[in-house]
C-alpha cells in the first residue's frame, strides 16, 4: 500500500511540475511577445505618413458700443503633413507646411495676415548611439502678393518671389522624432526674386538689377514637441543661420511657437507665434500671432 502511495505522489508531483512548467513557458511567451510589440511600437520601420489640414476662425462685431471697437473676421487655413521613413540605420523625415490667412476690418480692405509654404527634408544615416550623419533641404515662399506695411499700394512680394532655399550636409542628434537637433557647418542658401522688385534697390538681400543672392554659412535647427499637460502639447521650431561671406556674427533667427489645446477629435484651440530676424529682409524683429478656435481634419 506504502508502495503505491508513493508511486501516486511521484505521479502527482511529476504533472503539478508538468503544468507549473506549461504555465511558466506561456508566461514567458506572453511576456516576450508583448516586448516584441512595445519595441515594434516604438520603433517602427518603414514609411509612415500624418496629415492634418486646420481651418481658425475668429470674429468680432460691434453694435452701437459705446467703449468703441471695429467689427471684424477673419480666417486661417492650415495645412501639414509628415511623411517619415526609419529603418535601423537610416531615418528620413519630411515635412509639408502651408498656411494662408486673411482679415477684414469694417471700413478697411481685405489684408492678408499669414501666408507661408514651407518644405523641409532630413536625412539621417546611423553614427553612433542617438547620432547621424546628415543632410537637409529647406524651401520657403509664399502664396500671394504682400504689400510695404507703410503703404498698402507698394507691391514687396509675389507668388514663388521670394525663394529661399537652405541645404548642406551635418551631424544630427535625434532622440526620438518630436526632439531632435541638427547642426549643419556647410550650409549653402540660395535667395531668389523677381527682376522688378529689384528694378529701384535691392530687395530681400538680392542686389539691385539682381535676381538671385549666394550665400555659404552654418545652420542649426531645433525640433521639440512636448506635452503641457493632457490635450495640451507644444511644438517648438528653431532655425539659426549665420553667413560665412558676409556678417558672420549677424545670425538670423526663425523661432515658431504653436500650442494646441485639442476639445475632441475635431475642434482645438490653437495659438501660433513666429519671430524672424534677418536684416537682409529688414532691419529688426519680425513677429506674427494667430490664435482662434479650429475645425480639424486628419488624413
Amino acid at each position: 500500500m506504502n508502495k503505491i502511495a508513493l508511486r501516486l505522489a511521484i505521479v502527482a508531483l511529476f504533472c503539478a511540475g508538468f503544468v507549473q512548467a506549461q504555465v511558466s513557458e506561456k508566461e514567458l511567451l506572453k511576456k516576450t511577445e508583448e516586448t516584441v510589440s512595445k519595441i515594434k511600437e516604438e520603433k517602427p520601420n518603414g514609411w509612415e505618413k500624418i496629415g492634418m489640414f486646420t481651418f481658425l476662425a475668429n470674429q468680432a462685431s460691434f453694435d452701437n458700443w459705446l467703449a468703441g471697437g471695429q467689427s471684424s473676421i477673419a480666417g486661417n487655413m492650415g495645412l501639414k503633413y509628415d511623411l517619415n521613413y526609419k529603418s535601423d540605420t537610416w531615418t528620413w523625415d519630411n515635412k509639408l507646411n502651408a498656411n494662408y490667412g486673411l482679415t477684414k476690418i469694417s471700413g478697411q480692405q481685405l489684408r492678408k495676415t499669414d501666408d507661408r509654404f514651407e518644405l523641409n527634408s532630413l536625412l539621417g544615416k546611423k553614427a553612433s548611439g542617438e547620432w547621424y550623419y546628415s543632410f537637409f533641404f529647406n524651401f520657403k515662399t509664399q502664396f500671394d502678393s504682400g504689400f510695404d506695411p507703410a503703404d498698402n499700394t507698394i507691391k514687396i512680394s509675389h507668388f514663388l518671389s521670394p525663394i529661399f532655399i537652405q541645404f548642406g550636409p551635418g551631424m544630427m542628434w535625434k532622440k526620438s522624432d518630436d526632439f531632435k537637433i541638427n547642426v549643419a557647418p556647410a550650409t549653402s542658401k540660395v535667395i531668389m526674386v523677381h527682376r522688378h522688385f529689384t528694378d529701384l534697390g535691392p530687395s530681400f538681400g538680392v542686389a539691385q538689377g539682381e535676381t538671385s543672392r549666394y550665400e555659404f554659412g552654418a545652420a542649426i535647427n531645433g525640433y521639440y514637441k512636448f506635452n503641457i499637460m493632457e490635450n495640451v502639447s507644444a511644438e517648438n521650431i528653431l532655425n539659426l543661420y549665420t553667413n560665412y561671406l558676409e556678417n558672420p556674427y549677424n545670425v538670423d533667427i526663425d523661432y515658431t511657437l504653436n500650442i494646441v489645446m485639442k476639445v475632441n477629435k475635431y475642434l482645438t484651440t490653437n495659438f501660433a507665434f513666429q519671430t524672424i530676424y534677418d536684416d537682409n529682409a529688414f532691419a529688426g524683429f519680425q513677429t506674427r500671432q494667430v490664435i482662434g478656435v479650429g475645425v480639424n481634419y486628419g488624413f
